[in-house]
């Protein structure tokens, strides 16, 4: 392809967890050429926290499979007006690859899933459903596929953060947080998310109660944690309860108050010094800002740790599942004491300006 030719269409337009695994690819496109101009595709309500991704210098919105005419007609003509010369999608749809055949984008490439391949003339064979590699690894190797079919040299693979923030940025989020919460930044803080977006499966809330009241017990003779829970739409009373819950059990909680919407919340997670969740989307913003990161999954296949494992350093992640012989999606099966043990011996909590190692 002639070097001239630089304009790339990137498309994730489901989940945030999905999008922010999306990351490291999109760092590594900008890796191989920074002169690259790179677009994303996305729903609506992903869209704040794409206009953040250094990666990224422009933001388009899909209006999804629902769309009316005139929403699939304005989003082609807007696609052929943008004159890409590459469409990468990370996650193949028919639709996505009839749309971007339709805009006359010369180079399409996708991974090569089922029949959606066909609006498709550059396929990667993954086999992402046998989940033996992270999902930001099928990614990766996906966007180095392209830039081989750019003809660019491939760059070495960057490395986390791949959000990365001036440490002021953290500094005015626990001051903002403190001054709203009247807390001592002094101390570690732990945020819980325990809602679970649209994930099937997540810890209890007796569950991550008694995680907490675990790590609490483990952490005992040290500058205790100020726990904070955090919430999506709709997801407060849950934050709430949980946070009743740790205060009768003498633990200081607070909840994170509302934020001004995706972006600002984003942005208020680096201030944790360990992030716990289950795998949904804040989890992987956490991780995509390097911090120390708890996740708690299911066994099935399609949703193994290994699979959606955050893209955060090796040294800031743990995960947990149900163990072998437990059925896949039973979590109540999960040794938490063990779990808390591993929290507080392997990701020392830290409120230094470096994440712990």
């Amino acid at each position: 392809m002639d070097e001239r030719r630089s304009r790339l269409l990137v498309v994730r337009n489901d989940k945030l967890g999905d999008f922010m695994l999306a990351w490291p690819a999109l760092a590594c496109l900008k890796a191989a050429d920074p002169g690259l101009h790179v677009s994303v595709l996305v729903p609506a309500y992903t869209a704040p926290i794409a206009r953040l991704c250094p990666w990224v210098d422009e933001v388009l919105l899909d209006p999804g499979d629902e769309a009316a005419a005139d929403g699939r007609r304005e989003l082609l003509s807007r696609l052929r007006q943008g004159r890409f010369d590459a469409l990468l999608t990370l996650f193949s749809t028919p639709r996505i690859g009839w749309l971007g055949w339709r805009a006359g984008i010369p180079l399409r490439l996708a991974p090569a899933t089922k029949w959606a391949q066909l609006f498709y003339n550059r396929r990667i064979a993954q086999r992402r459903s046998r989940s033996q590699k992270p999902e930001y690894v099928y990614n990766l190797e996906l966007a180095e596929g392209l830039l081989g079919e750019l003809g660019r040299p491939l760059p070495p693979r960057p490395s986390p953060p791949f959000w990365p923030l001036p440490e002021a940025i953290r500094g005015a989020q626990r001051a903002r947080i403190a001054d709203e919460l009247g807390l001592d930044e002094g101390r570690p803080w732990i945020f819980v998310h325990a809602g679970h977006g649209g994930s099937a499966v997540n810890l209890s809330l007796d569950q991550y109660a008694t995680l907490a009241c675990g790590i609490e017990q483990r952490l005992a003779g040290t500058v205790m944690p100020i726990w904070l829970l955090t919430a999506g739409p709709g997801e407060e009373a849950i934050a709430d309860e949980l946070c009743d819950r740790l205060a009768a059990e003498g633990l200081t909680a607070a909840r994170l108050p509302s934020r001004r919407g995706l972006d600002d919340f984003a942005l208020s997670l680096t201030a944790a010094d360990l992030f716990i969740a289950g795998s949904t989307g804040p989890l992987h913003i956490a991780g995509c800002l390097d911090r120390p990161t708890a996740g708690f999954y299911p066994a099935r296949r399609s949703a193994t740790p290994l699979r959606w494992q955050t893209c955060n350093a090796p040294a800031h992640r743990l995960a947990f599942s149900p163990p072998d012989g437990a059925s896949e999606t039973d979590m109540s099966s999960i040794d938490l004491m063990a779990a808390a043990e591993r929290i507080a011996q392997h990701l020392p909590i830290s409120t230094s300006s470096e994440p712990p190692s």
